[in-house]
């Protein structure tokens, strides 16, 4: 356990300091939700301080008291000794407290600089904004374009920004609320690399909010885990291993798939974690007397050209049979969300076609691919997947409100009650069907999705990035899922920059390189080193 009393050198090296952060019975509640209860957390000065949790384990709602954007009902703040009261997130800039959060901040229609610069105090120079845009993402491995427009960007670039956006403002106590939820393995461990040298020379403390084990256990120094509002395990990064982490966040064991989707692309070995045979099932082919299996979803020659004339798709080609997973790898901004907006309705194609149970769909024409069948879970569920100001019933009916209307008009207690059955149903963690969406944790509003889909009986299920910021838990129900939607006869497009998941789950794989596909692989014949080769745009 760790001896939170314990005495450590200041940033100037003069001696013993005080913590530079000590939370005390930190406690929130949220109508009937107790978010933290009675919380303690220490932090140091040049230690990265680690909290683990579930999906609405606590950990962010004790990370928004830190800086002001929640306050708390109980409990007491001291920074660097001192007794706060943080109001707001001015309050905590003005004590050198920042935070990257794991939602964007940024206004699409301005450049990188100027996002970076908002809030900033007097006049601003834009030469020297952009300079120190450059600098910050030279030092720290994120790399960026000043002048490039935000609403332009992939979500790997946005999470640059956010980054930058925080480090700028150079302050000495920094939250990290999941900042490598959509950055490269490769980027991720440069910038906790470069971290860890700031954090110790110039006596930094920080702290990191994951769901991810591996990220924590190479990065940090200590670990606190949280679970249900409570904190219920603490020690040093060193004593930790991926398994007891695991079993600790969750309260009960866990599977190795699960764990090692936590871990991403990590040596689990390494980790204390055994691999775990995989014995894939073959995909629903049909025996020779019936002939092969059904082809529900045919993209046929697909482009699409964005702003400027840029290439988003290029002669984008894929079948789906029944009851298989097709797993789309690659690099993100390679084209993977483009291809989810055009089997979302959402973007037209310049040439090729979409066929779904033999019948051409329109792709742009709205509601169109929904209505021959397909169901699809966004890349970004706060984006396009859900309206948080809504409630729980509101979000699970909104893409077939007929299904609760009589006569054109909404019948209130047939929302509540098929909204309640599907809440069962999918194991949804809310209050009950009027409970706004924002109160649910990024799990359960991940439920959420995949219930309203699902529910709609769909040929086919487009996945883009299903795991994406949740914990193990999560991680295991959602796959769980897919598995089984796959067994029951839907043709699953699984897209994924975690190439664990693809691995465990794809039947066949294609990797996307510069919007087109560069190689297609059965899943007995991809591994982590072909696909790592393909994504660089080798042909296969």
């Amino acid at each position: 356990m760790i001896d939170s009393t314990t005495e450590v050198t200041g940033a100037g090296g003069n001696g013993p300091s005080a913590p530079a952060v000590e939370l005390t019975g930190i406690t929130k509640r949220f109508g009937g939700i107790v978010a933290c209860d009675q919380v303690d957390l220490t932090l140091h000065r040049g230690r990265i301080h680690g909290i683990l949790g579930e999906n609405g384990a606590g950990k962010s709602t004790l990370m928004k008291v830190l800086i002001g954007l929640v306050l708390p009902d109980a409990g007491a703040i001291r920074i660097d000794g001192e007794p706060r009261t943080i109001h707001d997130p001015l309050d905590a800039a003005s004590l050198g407290i920042a935070m990257v959060h794991q939602h964007f901040s940024l206004v699409d229609q301005l450049t990188v600089w100027e996002n970076v610069a908002l809030g900033e105090a007097g006049r601003l120079s834009s030469a020297e904004v952009r300079h120190r845009v450059t600098a910050i993402s030279e030092q720290y491995g994120l790399e960026i374009e000043p002048e490039a427009r935000v609403g332009d960007l992939t979500a790997g670039l946005r999470q640059r920004v956010e980054i930058i956006k925080c480090l700028r403002r150079d302050p000495h106590i920094l939250v990290f609320d999941e900042p490598t939820s959509v950055l490269t393995p490769e980027e991720s461990e440069q910038l906790f690399s470069t971290l860890r040298e700031v954090v110790a020379t110039e006596g930094r403390a920080v702290v990191l909010v994951s769901h991810k084990l591996d990220e924590v256990l190479h990065a940090t120094d200590e670990i606190t885990i949280m679970r249900q509002g409570r904190v219920v395990a603490r020690q040093p990064t060193q004593e930790a291993d991926a398994r007891s982490l695991a079993r600790a966040m969750v309260g009960r064991e866990v599977s190795l798939r699960s764990e090692r989707a936590a871990f991403g692309l990590a040596e689990v070995d390494d980790a204390g974690l055994e691999p775990e045979p995989v014995s894939p099932a073959e995909p629903e082919t049909a025996s020779p007397a019936t002939g092969p299996a059904e082809s529900v979803l045919r993209i046929e020659g697909a482009a699409v050209r964005g702003r400027g004339g840029a290439v988003l798709l290029d002669d984008f080609s894929v079948e789906l049979r029944a009851g298989e997973i097709v797993g789309v790898a690659g690099v993100e901004g390679n084209g993977q969300r483009t291809l989810g907006d055009v089997l979302s309705s959402l973007v037209p194609l310049n040439a090729g076609r979409v066929v779904v149970n033999g019948v051409d769909v329109p792709a742009g024409s709205p509601g169109a691919m929904a209505k021959a069948g397909v169901a699809v879970i966004p890349e970004d569920r706060h984006d396009s997947g859900v309206v948080l100001d809504m409630t729980v019933a509101e979000n699970l009916l909104m893409v077939n409100p007929n299904r609760v209307a009589r006569h054109g008009v909404m019948d209130k207690r047939r929302m509540v009650e098929t909204a309640q059955q599907l809440i069962e149903e999918f194991d949804i963690g809310c209050s009950g069907p009027d409970a706004p969406l924002w109160s649910l944790s990024g799990g359960n509003q991940q439920r959420v999705v995949l219930a309203r889909e699902l529910v709609a009986e769909p040929h086919v299920l487009v996945a883009a990035q299903p795991t994406r910021g949740l914990d193990v838990g999560a991680i295991e129900y959602m796959t769980d899922r897919l598995r089984q939607t796959a067994a029951d006869g839907v043709a699953v497009l699984l897209i994924s920059s975690e190439l664990e998941e693809i691995l465990e789950l794809a039947d066949r794989i294609v990797v996307m390189s510069r919007g087109r596909i560069v190689g297609e692989l059965s899943r007995a014949d991809a591994n982590l080193e072909t696909l790592g080769l393909l994504m660089g745009g080798s042909e296969a």
